[in-house]
């Protein structure tokens, strides 16, 4: 019943056993080709722009519009009514080897704040790209040509949520920027046997509005500039990590007027969040990955054996 009976108990156990098509599954799928690639190859040097402070100083440095960042050593946090020294919070910023990255908040552009309710959170957009330069690392050149972007999610961000990670996914036609429909992932986070009895267990894009405001149709915008947006975080991919198979990007269009797009970070062990992208090139590039890291399993376990 679960289903909506649009199909049969047996068909739904074929398809999650032998061939699963969710988006749960592409995220598995990913994080396998991450895992074996990093592990086969001694952890080449772009894995390393996961830790958010190694891809903003990186970036910097190679010409890759990162979020904006301060480079005061350190900041003092009071609340403003608390005494006897309590109240107060220090924070050493990484630029000076802490564990902190002090940065001003971003605000988003005109264009994205006219399909958001009013204080919501920054809204990014997620795009998914594969470098084939990963396939072999002893390639001394690559190009913009070896990377492609696969797919583009707008997150809306929620009414009075903090972060984008609370928001509806609205897929992005990665050729002509045009906004689908909607939908969310919510259910898959529900905790305990009540909740996964009473939450639905499917998502559809059906929304074409902002559920916090009825009156922003969503669905049917167009990005603005999408080659410009999908041709920045394929540049990206090249300069900070081409050795890394899969990426995906946080993108940002602000109201700086001086960094009008701008990344907030990459993740490496990445999903689609719901994205439709060219399930003939994504596929073809995981079995050609797949193809290089069991030849190279092989011929590690032939070494192993001599060793032994």
């Amino acid at each position: 019943f679960k289903s909506g009976y649009t199909s049969s108990i047996s068909e739904e156990y074929a398809t999650r056993l032998l061939a699963p098509d969710d988006w749960f599954n592409y995220w598995r799928l990913n994080c396998n080709i991450v895992g074996l690639h990093s592990y086969l190859n001694n952890m080449p040097e772009g894995y390393t722009m996961e830790n958010k402070w190694t891809f903003l100083e990186q970036g910097d440095r190679r010409g890759v519009p990162v979020s904006p960042y301060l480079k005061t050593p350190g900041i003092v946090v009071k609340h403003r009514n608390e005494e006897g020294g309590m109240g107060i919070f220090f924070y050493k910023n990484a630029t000076e080897g802490g564990d902190w990255i002090i940065q001003e908040r971003i605000q988003n552009s005109q264009w994205v704040s006219a399909l958001l309710p009013d204080n919501a959170p920054l809204s990014t957009f997620r795009v998914i790209t594969q470098s084939r330069a990963s396939l072999d690392l002893s390639k001394k050149e690559s190009t913009t040509r070896d990377v492609t972007a696969l797919s583009c999610v707008f997150r809306a961000g929620r009414k009075n949520a903090a972060t984008d990670h609370d928001s509806i996914l609205f897929d992005v036609d990665v050729r002509t920027g045009t906004i689908r429909g909607g939908t969310t992932n919510a259910h898959w986070y529900r905790l305990g046997i009540w909740q996964a009895l009473r939450c639905p267990w499917r998502s559809t894009h059906d929304y074409n509005k902002h559920p916090d405001v009825e009156s922003i149709t969503v669905s049917g915008n167009v990005v603005p500039d999408i080659e410009s947006v999908l041709s920045l975080v394929e540049e990206s991919h090249l300069r900070l990590c081409p050795d890394v198979p899969l990426a995906g990007w946080d993108v940002v269009l602000s109201s700086d007027n001086k960094l009008p797009v701008c990344l907030l970070e990459v993740n490496l062990s990445c999903n689609f969040f719901r994205g439709s992208f060219d399930k003939k090139i994504y596929l073809d590039f995981i079995d050609d990955t797949f193809s290089k890291l069991q030849a190279q399993r092989l011929t590690a376990d032939r070494r192993e054996m001599q060793i032994l």
